[in-house]
């Protein structure tokens, strides 16, 4: 692919110190074009997370070898402010709590980071609004600290309320959909499917469950076992792996 937003090449990453750290990821190689949507899947403790993290930047993770390029950028050494101007974003399995902080200031706050801008109160509220009720959200959740006191399904919608304000080129959803119940899933989805219709936006999706791809076409989906891609495909995939789980592929690991 010539044309990948996301190239991940020859990655291998540490949890801890570089030289001392324990080896999580082996030498992951992904590209991910433009407009596209991946889906990555793999058995608990595979490194599904830790992939998502180490392309964001967390400095709890460090790269031991390869690279990562957005839009043909080097960003292997750059910190994960630097990533999101470049267009990446990541939303979290667990979304963490900020106290003293409203979810409207956070989201303003990051929107005028990443682009530059200053952001016209007025209009800036409207759109919110306009997000806000395709989640089914209630426009109060705007002057409530951040994640405090949110439900796990809350916290699934405000992250992506996060997504459809900040708008940029590539998502990486990880376990979004995970705690929802059916009508959550659904909600949660239709946010995801405004998400794409914003532009040639993609998508890496980390999941166990299928439920959230049901209103998505997926171009193709990586397994990961132990650190490793061991396999990949298309979306026929997918239903292999709903009917039969992860055990042929653990073999191939």
């Amino acid at each position: 692919m010539s044309n990948a937003l996301l190239r991940v090449k020859d990655l291998s990453v540490n949890v801890g110190d570089e030289s001392e750290g324990i080896e999580i990821l082996h030498h992951i190689n992904l590209e991910i074009g433009p407009g596209e949507v991946h889906v990555l899947m793999g058995p608990n403790g595979a490194g599904k997370s830790t992939l998502g993290y180490a392309v964001m930047g967390n400095p709890a993770y460090a790269i031991t070898s390869g690279s990562i390029e957005v839009d043909g950028q080097d960003l292997t050494d750059e910190p994960a402010n630097v990533r999101a101007k470049a267009g990446l974003y990541l939303s979290f399995q667990n979304p963490l709590e900020v106290p003293g902080i409203t979810m409207a200031s956070f989201i303003r706050t990051a929107v005028e980071q990443l682009t530059g801008n200053r952001v016209r109160l007025y209009e800036f509220r409207k759109t919110l609004k306009k997000h806000m009720a395709l989640l089914q959200m209630d426009e109060s959740y705007l002057e409530r600290d951040l994640n405090v006191g949110f439900s796990g399904g809350e916290k699934k919608k405000a992250e992506i309320l996060q997504l459809l304000a900040i708008n940029p080129k590539l998502a990486i959803l990880d376990e979004t959909d995970s705690g929802l119940d059916v009508d959550a899933v659904k909600t949660v989805s239709t946010g995801i499917d405004a998400y794409m219709e914003q532009g040639d936006r993609s998508l890496l999706i980390i999941t166990h469950s299928t439920r959230i791809l049901d209103q998505l076409h997926v171009d193709k989906t990586h397994v990961l076992v132990d650190g490793r891609i061991v396999a990949e495909g298309d979306a026929s995939m997918i239903d292999d792996i709903n009917e039969n789980g992860f055990e042929k592929y653990v073999a191939m690991a």
